[in-house]
């Protein structure tokens, strides 16, 4: 008698039709960009608003200068295979901390935004998860 193996079948974690693949990198950039251009440059140059909220939370210019370096690097990774799973997750965790402190700092005016960002970023985070495993076996290796 002869043994057959089967071989499990390989996990598909990317979206399976060309249209889901378009969007979810189309995502990525929209994304992207906004983490990186619209939200991340504007603390990194200063801008008076930007300098008005940190100012307001105690956080001041360090504060303003790091979340908008964290940002644009996390923008920009978004748009990179390898790190896009782990720049979704990690802006997650950004988006949990600027509701918290939208709510208690600034008495909830905006904080549905954060909310909403959760969503989509998430989506990526699950999505393009493969590449999160291929990163830590580089890094082990």
């Amino acid at each position: 008698m002869a043994a057959t193996a089967t071989a499990a079948p390989a996990v598909r974690t990317a979206p399976r039709g060309r249209a889901a693949r378009i969007m979810l990198r189309t995502l990525q950039v929209v994304l992207g960009v906004f983490f990186a251009v619209a939200s991340g440059v504007p603390k990194l140059i200063a801008h008076p608003t930007a300098v008005e909220s940190f100012d307001k939370l105690g956080w001041g210019a360090p504060g303003m200068y790091t979340t908008g370096a964290l940002e644009l690097l996390g923008g920009v990774a978004l748009l990179l295979p390898l790190l896009s799973s782990l720049a979704a997750t990690a802006f997650i965790g950004l988006m949990v901390g600027a509701f918290i402190v939208t709510v208690t700092a600034f008495g909830g005016e905006n904080a549905a935004t954060p909310l909403v960002l959760i969503v989509p970023l998430a989506w990526i985070a699950w999505a393009r998860r493969e590449e999160t495993t291929k990163l830590v076996t580089r890094l082990r290796a």
